[in-house]
């Protein structure tokens, strides 16, 4: 099996099926390789199986990049609102679920299923199960590049790689991009999970440990950045959005602070406390704000536990400083194996911010989690895989 398209995108995920169908609707002729045995594999697993497919509060700064500045152009060119018509369209029923992000009512094999149905309404060839050999350069324009898979020899004067990132090496997750942008002279950025769990160890992970599946709402702060959102203990340290989120921004050695009773200060709460419950011990106020055994943990290792009316005014405030800053020390985190996005990957610096085209290599184009931009939680990497896509897809 062998042929000449127009366009190859290599990857059937978000980001590649985006790009097929906006290429197909303009009479490419388009063919879509993925390794997997099916496509979209990251798409069925997200949200729980609902699918976080966008998220309406989208903009340019919920971004992680080298270059804040490249993701704005694609994102101006194709937002939630366009995909949402695409969803309503196929009658597919969502809902929101907190701060902008779409869920679908069902499940995700709709949105999946949708993208099919607009690849096979615009004439893209899909073919699953289909692992690359190698990419060489072809001998003509018309045929740039050369495909060699374990399905046959394909040719195109356009490539798209849409190959994804490190993430979930379970759902099929490689380094291939990576090493693409490489071979072809483009410089890749080091790659770090994100959106991930973080781990603690020694005395850390042993006074939270058996506190596992305990959830609170914080703020966590690192780097400049803050989430407001919960956390969750686990068996091997921290997780909960506000967890994921801030992971982002951490690595090894950065200064991580929880503030534990977010939206209060904390200052005025323990006055309030003392003033009316001067007979309550303090684990036991903390207790009505914050799970009680979290409560009675913290008042075992990081705060005096005694009625509240026997603090004075410093040791109030210096009890006020480690709830509103309370250090955590993580040693690492669970890594690509759970992490729902890779950060850094094929340097912007050398491809085009509004076509997705490199800048070295005519006809070559970088789209989705495999490029340097990296999204939030809840809905943000999608848009990015949708816009990227479309760029590309108006494009080849």
């Amino acid at each position: 099996m062998s042929g000449h398209y127009d366009v190859l995108v290599v990857g059937g995920g978000a980001a590649g099926l985006m790009c097929a169908i906006t290429a197909g609707r303009r009479g490419r002729r388009v063919l879509v390789v993925e390794h997997a045995n099916r496509v979209g594999k990251k798409i069925l697993m997200s949200g729980g199986g609902r699918c976080n497919f966008t998220n309406t509060g989208t903009t340019p700064a919920n971004y992680l990049s080298a270059n804040p500045h490249f993701c704005k152009s694609a994102l101006a060119r194709y937002t939630p609102w366009h995909f949402i018509e695409m969803v309503e369209r196929y009658g597919i029923a969502y809902h929101e679920k907190e701060l902008g992000q779409l869920f679908c009512d069902e499940s995700s094999k709709l949105i999946v299923k949708m993208l099919l149905d607009e690849c096979a309404a615009a004439g893209v060839r899909v073919e699953t199960g289909c692992s690359i050999e190698r990419v060489s350069p072809g001998d003509s324009d018309e045929a740039r590049f050369r495909l060699h898979t374990t399905r046959g020899n394909f040719s195109a004067p356009a490539l798209v790689v849409a190959s994804g990132g490190l993430s979930i090496p379970s759902m099929g997750a490689t380094g291939f991009g990576f090493e693409l942008a490489r071979q072809f002279g483009h410089s890749v950025l080091p790659t770090r999970a994100g959106l991930v769990p973080l781990t603690l160890s020694g005395k850390h992970q042993e006074r939270l440990a058996d506190l596992s599946g305990v959830a609170l709402p914080v703020t966590a702060r690192c780097s400049g950045a803050s989430f407001s959102n919960y956390l969750l203990v686990t068996h091997r340290g921290v997780s909960g959005p506000a967890i994921l989120q801030i992971s982002s921004y951490w690595q090894p050695g950065d200064d991580l602070r929880l503030d534990l009773l977010p939206g209060r200060d904390a200052l005025e709460a323990l006055q309030q406390w003392q003033r009316e419950r001067p007979a309550a011990e303090l684990k036991t106020v903390l207790g009505d704000v914050m799970p009680k055994r979290f409560a009675q943990r913290l008042c075992e290792h990081w705060l005096p536990n005694r009625p509240m009316k026997q603090y004075n005014a410093p040791q109030l405030r210096e009890m006020a400083q480690i709830l509103s800053e309370w250090p955590l020390v993580a040693s690492g985190t669970e890594g690509y194996r759970t992490a729902e996005v890779t950060l850094g990957g094929v340097d912007t610096d050398g491809l085009s911010s509004s076509t997705m085209q490199s800048k070295r290599v005519s006809g070559l184009y970088f789209i989705g989690e495999v490029v340097d931009v990296t999204g939030w939680l809840g809905g943000y990497n999608f848009q990015w895989a949708w816009a990227s896509g479309h760029a590309a897809g108006n494009a080849v």
